[in-house]
């Protein structure tokens, strides 16, 4: 894979044969995201399960200090006195069938977490082929079926994220933007790692933080010392 000059020369600045503590290895993202926007960065965990087994899932969601720093477009599935709720708590669009339908025949994908209450879980469970693949089903785990849909909502909109293993053992998540600077980029990343840390499965054997990586959206990618996160 070829980079561009601006990559080349970010790369430069990464020591590849290191293991950065936390700030460190955020000063440094910081210093190589050059693009000319806010970029987004994002940790890497590699841990030590098998996904494919059930009783290796590490899947959950947590509430950022500091938020994501997007703004977070939601979706509340819900009926009767629970659409002016979600309504009120901040949802950006809210509906029951008339939702499905949209997502169904017009492949509507204008958000970016749906939120449902158990209720209307046959209604979402149709669009299982749609949200599925695209990390957008409801999940209990997650927080997104419940039937305090407001809390739901307001904690999604303050910086609520989902975490789960990918097919290669690997978490992928969000901690903030360039922009938040070192401080409030490690409390996130340090609240994320320790409900990480704290999923770990009955059924995981030998070392759990496998590697852990930071890097910016254009920005090459920035090795951490695992042994710090225990597990």
């Amino acid at each position: 894979m070829k980079h561009g000059k601006k990559y080349v020369d970010a790369a430069k600045l990464v020591d590849r044969t290191k293991l950065y503590d936390t700030n460190e290895a955020l000063d440094t993202v910081i210093k190589t995201a050059t693009a000319k926007f806010d970029e987004t960065v994002e940790l890497h965990v590699k841990l030590g399960v098998d996904s494919r087994h059930a009783d290796q899932q590490v899947r959950g969601a947590v509430v950022l200090p500091n938020g994501t720093g997007k703004n977070v477009r939601i979706l509340a599935i819900c009926k009767g006195a629970n659409q002016d709720i979600a309504k009120e708590a901040g949802a950006d669009y809210v509906g029951a069938e008339d939702m499905t339908q949209k997502i169904q025949q017009e492949n509507w994908m204008d958000f970016d977490v749906l939120i449902t209450t158990p209720d209307c879980m046959g209604l979402v469970g149709r669009l299982g082929r749609i949200l599925g693949p695209r990390g957008l089903m409801p999940n209990p785990k997650a927080g997104t079926v419940t039937p305090d849909i407001a809390k739901a909502i307001k904690e999604a909109k303050a910086g609520k994220i989902e975490y789960r293993l990918d097919k290669t053992n690997i978490i992928h998540c969000p901690i903030g933007k360039v922009s938040f600077g070192t401080e409030k980029l490690a409390q996130n990343l340090d609240t994320l790692m320790d409900a990480i840390v704290k999923a770990k499965p009955a059924a995981a054997k030998g070392q759990y933080v496998r590697s852990v990586a930071v890097t910016s959206t254009m920005g090459p990618s920035v090795r951490m010392n695992p042994t710090k996160f225990g597990g």
